[in-house]
């Protein structure tokens, strides 16, 4: 049995990445900002990181912060880890990092990066955006009667499920650098994602689609973020809304 440390252990990817290392038997630790008895902000550091590390051998690194600061947890992790004398850390990343210039990505980019500088033995996983963001992006669009999208872009999400059962497998293998994406099974418009997401919960809005300006929307535009001879996933967007409302699914 492998003692197991889940970084973002209650988010929506850390939660079921527990789930399935608990089922094969390991010892999981879970920390986050607000889950005793490993509560630590990432960004801070401190003696609480020291003691959630002792004895782990491995680290899967789920937390992460569109508002900012993943760098400087990553730093502290990684530091705290070499420390402790962990032997594999593994971080879910995200596909496009390196093509499409979007803060948030040139982020995940920069922590990718310093995963790979840290001495550590490390994996890398990068997916496309999981059926979860796209549901809660949907549903703040739709709280206004008109959901305006972004013209001309395609997404192709995967189930979070999928990526945790893929991360609980890497967690269990031994080190192995940047591994082959993962990528949802269908490409589609993101309009027709949004009409899918009106569908399945009854909403009657109208869509318009809106070019826009700048170069990380000519990259999304382009398709940097997606990775169609990795469409390895199972789980289909409308599958997904099917079960989260009832209903067919279908198109």
């Amino acid at each position: 049995m492998t003692t197991i440390l889940v970084t973002g252990g209650t988010g929506t990817l850390g939660r079921l990445v527990t789930e399935r290392l608990r089922a094969d038997g390991h010892e999981v630790r879970v920390l986050s900002r607000h889950s005793r008895p490993y509560a630590v902000d990432l960004r801070e550091g401190g003696s609480g990181l020291h003691t959630a590390l002792a004895d782990v051998e491995t680290v899967v690194h789920c937390a992460t912060s569109p508002r900012g600061g993943d760098e400087r947890a990553a730093t502290n992790l990684i530091a705290a880890a070499r420390r402790a004398g962990v032997g594999h850390l593994v971080y879910i990343s995200i596909v496009g990092v390196d093509r499409v210039p979007f803060g948030y990505y040139r982020t995940k980019l920069a922590v990718e990066r310093l995963v790979e500088e840290s001495g550590l033995g490390w994996t890398v996983l990068r997916t496309t955006q999981f059926h979860d963001l796209l549901l809660m992006l949907f549903q703040g669009l739709a709280k206004v009667p008109v959901l305006l999208l972004p013209a001309r872009v395609k997404d192709q999400p995967i189930d979070t499920a999928e990526v945790a059962e893929r991360l609980a497998e890497l967690a269990q293998d031994g080190p192995a650098g940047r591994v082959e994406d993962m990528g949802g099974p269908e490409v589609r418009t993101f309009d027709s994602l949004a009409r899918a997401y009106l569908r399945a919960t009854g909403r009657r809005r109208a869509v318009v689609k809106v070019p826009l300006r700048g170069a990380a929307y000519r990259a999304f535009r382009g398709g940097g973020h997606l990775t169609p001879e990795r469409a390895v996933g199972r789980r289909t967007f409308d599958e997904f809304l099917a079960e989260r409302f009832g209903g067919t699914g279908r198109r």
